[in-house]
């Protein structure tokens, strides 16, 4: 038996977690210098969040310490069960590495106990969509290291694709990979970034406009997506719901997923991509191929 976990980027909603019965691992995040935890996701009021940026809020993240960790794995192992632990991006945060620590200490603890971290390369529902998909496995039966194994092996195929409405929030907490957007909003320039093999955010085009914006995600997304019709496709969205709801509907007209997912992105995630960021999270043929 074990105990699937995950963190609080993967961006997913309290009926979800509760479904598979996820523990969640709560981030650190700062507004105006005020220590917040985000430990109840249904409480976070999204629109006040991000209204509070647009009205010149600083908001910043920190590193989860292996403690953190270790707090919340070890009550687990106690009860007798392993641990996969499904986590973010290395490439754009050091909590994994936290992580992966923590892990290897309580190994030593608990050496009869099994504990897997996989780092997803990804983050918001690009994560949490494998925390959704391994926690079908574990309905269907699947063991542990069958699950971990299927997830390393799709992370190349997790397709990130987005866009944010200033690059500045990217800029200045460190989170962009290559100076390509280092573009100011004069123009209405919106970039269009993804998470690159490593799990960094790149930029890889520029268009005029969100409208166009849009339209150039869902580009990728028909070029790209692989069997759409039996995967869940994954939205977050920084209060912009009305942009999120004219994503959906352009991926529905040629390649229709099975379900599209919609979430207001968690707080830790956007104080990094910021106000009105919108990102599309599908598996595709390569997200190198982006």
């Amino acid at each position: 038996m074990f105990k699937l976990m995950t963190d609080t980027s993967a961006n997913l909603e309290p009926n979800v977690i509760s479904a598979y019965d996820i523990g969640v691992i709560p981030f650190n995040y700062y507004l105006n210098g005020d220590e917040r935890t985000c430990m109840d996701i249904a409480a976070f009021d999204g629109k006040a969040y991000y209204d509070a940026i647009r009205s010149g809020a600083k908001a910043s993240t920190s590193q989860v310490p292996p403690q953190r960790y270790i707090e919340y794995m070890e009550p687990v192992l106690k009860q007798g069960l392993d641990i996969l632990f499904i986590g973010m991006s290395s490439g754009i945060s050091g909590s994994y590495s936290s992580a992966a620590t923590a892990a290897s200490e309580l190994r030593e603890q608990y050496p009869e106990r099994k504990i897997i971290t996989v780092d997803t390369l990804s983050a918001s529902l690009g994560e949490g969509l494998f925390v959704i998909r391994a926690g079908e496995m574990m309905r269907e039966g699947a063991d542990i290291d069958r699950i971990a194994k299927e997830i390393l092996s799709a992370r190349e195929k997790m397709c990130q694709v987005f866009t944010v409405d200033d690059i500045m929030h990217l800029r200045r907490t460190g989170r962009l990979s290559n100076i390509a957007a280092m573009i100011g909003s004069v123009l209405n320039i919106k970039p269009l970034l993804k998470g690159d093999g490593g799990g960094k955010i790149v930029c890889f085009q520029k268009v005029r406009g969100k409208k166009n914006a849009l339209k150039a995600i869902a580009a990728k997304y028909d070029e790209l997506v692989e069997n759409a019709a039996d995967q869940i496709v994954g939205i977050a969205h920084a209060d912009c719901s009305d942009d999120a709801a004219a994503l959906a509907e352009m991926i529905r007209v040629k390649n229709p997923p099975k379900q599209i997912m919609t979430v207001c992105y968690e707080p830790v995630t956007g104080a990094h991509v910021g106000p009105g960021a919108l990102a599309l999270f599908f598996i595709g043929s390569s997200r190198e191929a982006i």
